[in-house]
């Protein structure tokens, strides 16, 4: 007995519009039913999301001020067009190029000395063999992270002030005093020191993250054919973290100009303005102090197209390495 398959009634192959709106139905209740199963991680990034929209991106619009003399009882449309006008002021004003030379020695400090010293720390957090005097470590390292700048210049100057606990411990030694709050040579490696000790244990989390995803295995392999720990360290686990370090380094420097607020805001006094200003506290004073938000605002522009420089040709220079970067040219 022959058997019929398939039976009567076969259609022949469907049609480019009867393709079209099975693909329509299956992609729409696809993407809702996406959307509905994550609707709780949804709700949680929306505050961040309008954060970034209404104070990054909304905040753009606030660039036309530096080609204005802005008014604030008049407003943007009420505000004199003045063009270019605050950009040949700032080139000419000594001040602004004071405030750059300061931004730019302590931002070079700031790379060479607080940019490593995360991992560094995670290197040697990640040696460290028990898990109860690791999760010790983390926890005293991240502590500075959540003490405002206020308290931790506060406790330097405690510690290294004039009356401080290292001069008093001097004096008893019969040694003279050191000068370090409030003297002018010394506040580049100060501040860069306040930086290091509140900031460095909790800038090690993202490095922590990239040791733990390298391999055991190769740790293994390595030591079988005798390369000790040096060697381990740079043909093993330097080579599998380099995205990150490439990640890391063109973020830091497109923020290149952008060292802090508080933390200069707040001892700016104690050296000068010819030492302590800096791009940002320049801003403050011209725009809010001063109420000159046009020119404020134009100082804030020129940042704003260094930092894009910048961390475009760092990325092309990852490009070159053979890293991914920020995002794909």
């Amino acid at each position: 007995m022959t058997r019929v398959r398939g039976g009567a009634g076969r259609s022949g192959p469907p049609t480019d519009e009867a393709r079209d709106h099975a693909r329509k139905s299956r992609s729409r209740p696809g993407h809702l039913r996406r959307i509905l199963a994550n609707r709780v991680l949804l709700a949680v990034a929306a505050p961040g999301l309008a954060y970034f929209l209404v104070f990054h991106y909304g905040a753009l619009f606030g660039n036309v001020l530096a080609f204005q003399e802005y008014v604030p009882f008049l407003g943007v449309g009420g505000s004199r067009w003045v063009g270019l006008a605050h950009f040949e002021r700032m080139f000419g004003d000594p001040a602004f190029w004071n405030a750059v030379r300061n931004t730019v020695v302590i931002a070079v400090l700031q790379l060479v000395f607080f940019f490593p010293a995360p991992l560094a720390l995670a290197l040697l957090l990640n040696s460290i063999v028990g898990d109860t005097i690791r999760r010790f470590v983390q926890s005293v390292v991240y502590l500075p992270h959540f003490l405002s700048w206020v308290i931790v210049i506060a406790l330097f100057q405690q510690m290294l002030g004039g009356a401080g606990v290292v001069n008093g411990w001097l004096s008893t030694l019969g040694v003279g005093g050191i000068s370090v709050i409030g003297n002018p040579d010394a506040y580049g490696p100060l501040v860069v020191a306040q930086l290091v000790w509140k900031e460095c244990g909790w800038a090690t989390i993202i490095f922590l993250a990239a040791l733990s995803q390298v391999d055991e295995q190769q740790y293994e392999a390595a030591a079988l054919d005798g390369a000790g720990w040096w060697r381990r360290l740079w043909h093993v686990t330097l080579p599998a973290i380099r995205p990150v370090i490439v990640l890391l380094l063109v973020l830091r420097l497109g923020e290149f100009l952008s060292i802090g607020f508080e933390q200069f805001f707040l001892q700016r006094q104690s050296v000068g303005p010819e030492t302590g200003e800096v791009l940002e506290t320049f801003v403050y004073y011209t725009g809010f102090a001063n109420g000159d938000f046009g020119y404020a605002a134009a100082v804030g522009l020129f940042k704003g197209v260094i930092g894009v420089v910048l961390i475009y040709t760092a990325n092309k220079v990852a490009h070159r390495l053979g890293e991914q970067g920020v995002y794909k040219a």
